[in-house]
């Protein structure tokens, strides 16, 4: 090979060796780029305002929690926290429509036991799953049920009740919310345990409560925040409560645990949810944001019937995925369905 023609072959070959090392410089630089970008995005969460939907009509238990939570949440992260109301199918049309939300910390739902733990079996074509198509952020509260009777009926204890209620087979009616809600499975949960005979009538919401006051049906398990009132004004009375312990909103009324059925436990609970596929660090910034919330607000919480809880995405996880198992054998045993 010639003096030239080497020198030629030198030149292109370092010409190339210079092309490609722009190349790889570029495509660094860019990664680089993108990586910082991405971090920065993530480091900036929320950059807008952030919607959070609360699966059924505003005024209820869930509604009422989400906003005392989101509204310090939002002065705490510095963009709003909005209440997205969407109601319907107990609690499935909003779920739903988190399921199918961009998984990007933007889209969140403020949840209860029904979606996530009974609904599964209550409904034959459930369109998502709730223990893999949503991953937990934080629980929030627990509220439990409480056992309250109209005042004539003759009983003030757990052990009277239970007496009258063996007395008087298919005598004793209980209302619900509606046919697979937890005021209706804890009801027969209970008459189950006693081994009494009672009727159930549903009701759509809030009737079921007013006709309870008005002696048309003669117990009812609801919430303690809807009824908390009505016992301290005298118009129910508190029998017992569904939880393990006893609830700091009435400590005085025992639990039926500890009146002869060591494990009864039912109630509601509410928590944060996000669409599968969330960052853990955004995750892990919200699940804070609510844990730093959430003594501000326990004594608020406790004076209308909700006990705060708190904790990590990982023990909301573990007690959602016991209580999907718990609800499931109940829900089969009772045999409501729901279409």
């Amino acid at each position: 090979m010639t003096r030239d023609k080497l020198s030629s072959s030198v030149d292109s070959f370092a010409l190339r060796r210079r092309s490609l090392a722009s190349v790889a410089a570029i495509a660094f630089f860019a990664g680089g780029l993108v990586t910082a970008h991405r971090a920065g995005a993530q480091a900036a969460y929320p950059s807008k305002p952030v919607r959070v939907v609360v699966a059924f009509t505003a005024g209820g238990t869930t509604d009422i929690l989400a906003r005392a939570v989101t509204q310090q949440m939002s002065e705490k992260l510095g963009q709003p926290f909005v209440i997205d109301n969407k109601p319907g199918g107990g609690g499935n049309i909003g779920t739903e429509f988190v399921v199918r939300a961009p998984a990007d910390g933007y889209a969140l739902i403020v949840n209860s036991v029904g979606p996530m733990a009974v609904n599964q079996t209550l409904y034959k074509n459930l369109p998502y799953d709730p223990l893999t198509d949503l991953v937990p952020v934080v629980q929030i509260a627990d509220v439990p049920n409480v056992l309250v009777v109209n005042p004539e009926v003759p009983a003030k204890t757990m052990e009277e009740f239970i007496a009258y209620a063996k007395a008087n087979p298919g005598k004793l009616n209980y209302g619900s919310t509606g046919v697979g809600t937890s005021s209706h499975l804890s009801s027969f949960m209970l008459s189950k345990r006693i081994g009494a005979e009672t009727l159930h009538i549903p009701y759509k919401g809030a009737n079921a409560l007013n006709d309870l006051i008005a002696g048309r049906v003669q117990f009812m398990f609801a919430t303690i925040p809807s009824v908390i009132s009505h016992i301290k004004g005298g118009k129910l009375r508190a029998i017992a409560v569904s939880s393990l312990q006893r609830s700091r909103s009435l400590p005085d009324v025992p639990t039926v645990a500890e009146k002869g059925f060591p494990d009864f436990s039912a109630g509601s609970w509410f928590g944060f949810f996000a669409p599968k596929g969330t960052p853990e660090p955004v995750i892990a910034l919200l699940n804070k944001a609510v844990n730093d919330t959430l003594p501000s607000l326990s004594a608020q919480m406790v004076r209308e019937g909700a006990d705060p809880v708190g904790g990590t995405p990982a023990q909301f996880g573990q007690f959602t995925r016991r209580e999907y198992e718990k609800w499931k054998l109940i829900v089969r045993e009772s045999g409501a369905t729901a279409e």
